[in-house]
């Protein structure tokens, strides 16, 4: 018969942990995280909606409305992950923000890998946009270098959205803080997969506005839809491998904004660019490339071992090492 005081937090996690060391979740676990990442993703959507407007998603003053509901619900996130850890009595020896990618240790390499690896990945985008751009590469720097360039974007509301707060604030909730609670009922491999259905369904509410203000057929929107579902469970399998990989939140941010920037590549139009050939060779070497670095530019020995993601692993995984 137990006594009370093997039900406190700290014996519960002395018994959640195997005698050669592996990490044992509770039971009944994956209900609890599965259900919390339900309801932030369900809290992250509504926050977009408390506000009754009759305007665009692309107003600026629907833009401005949703910048402060979206930011109050990604600043309570963390509540989230505290809360499960609380209620399913899971003790990391990592800290809260650790677990969430916010860290120091390995942090220039965590800015620099991952977006110089998804940059090799958008080499034929990269490549056939130098080629139509009529600027040379020192008229780009220069006005990379212009401060008036970063305050006539940082005076965009759309701009602001799509390259600063989406990816700040979706990174922060479907990765950093839904991928703690996945990990521990599944390995890593799975929760990689299982974390984007979430990101990807919750990209369905531009489903609403689409049919509310009448931006196309019906049956265009719901495809539209669909493919949209396709690619943003893609794209968000990709962060969230780099998360686990790296452990931190700054690269998955990163690679989001520059996605965001660059668009899903148009390859309707490389097939018709005049230097056809050269940019189409420049698609499949990027994507070769990438393939080749995968492994070795997001490998947890430049991030600092282990990831503090993966001690919450129950089984060991070769996602997790070097």
């Amino acid at each position: 018969m137990l006594e009370e005081d093997d039900l406190t937090p700290n014996r519960m996690s002395n018994q959640m942990w195997s005698s050669n060391g592996e990490f044992v979740p509770p039971d009944g676990i994956c209900w609890v995280s599965v259900l919390s990442c339900f309801l932030l993703a369900c809290s992250y959507v509504g926050s977009l909606y408390v506000w009754r407007n009759d305007l665009p998603r692309d107003h600026p003053a629907v833009i401005k409305r949703r910048f402060t509901s979206v930011l109050i619900v990604s600043a309570l996130s963390p509540v989230f992950v505290w809360a499960w850890k609380v209620y399913t009595g899971v003790m990391p020896g990592p800290s809260l923000l650790a677990l969430m990618g916010v860290r120091f240790e390995g942090l220039i390499p965590a800015v620099v890998l991952p977006l110089l690896l998804t940059m090799v990945l958008f080499l034929g985008p990269l490549i056939q946009l130098a080629v139509d751009c009529p600027w040379g590469v020192m008229d780009g720097i220069w006005v990379a270098l212009d401060p008036c360039f970063w305050a006539l974007c940082l005076s965009d509301m759309r701009w602001l959205r799509n390259q600063v707060v989406a990816p700040l604030t979706e990174e922060l909730v479907f990765r950093a803080c839904m991928l703690p609670m996945l990990v521990p009922c599944a390995s890593p491999s799975t929760a990689i997969f299982t974390c984007p259905l979430f990101f990807g369904v919750a990209h369905f509410h531009h489903v609403i506005e689409l049919l509310r203000f009448r931006q196309g057929t019906v049956s265009g929107i719901f495809m539209a839809a669909v493919f949209q579902f396709s690619y943003t469970a893609v794209f968000g399998a990709y962060t969230a491998f780099l998360f686990i990989r790296t452990g931190h939140l700054v690269g998955p941010v990163l690679c989001h904004s520059f996605c965001n920037h660059m668009g899903f590549p148009a390859l309707s139009t490389a097939l018709e660019h005049p230097y056809r050939t050269a940019v189409l060779s420049c698609y499949v070497l990027g994507v070769l490339l990438f393939l080749l670095l995968l492994f070795p530019l997001t490998d947890p020995v430049y991030y600092g071992l282990p990831t503090p993601v993966c001690t919450l692993a129950s089984v060991p995984s070769s996602l997790c090492t070097s």
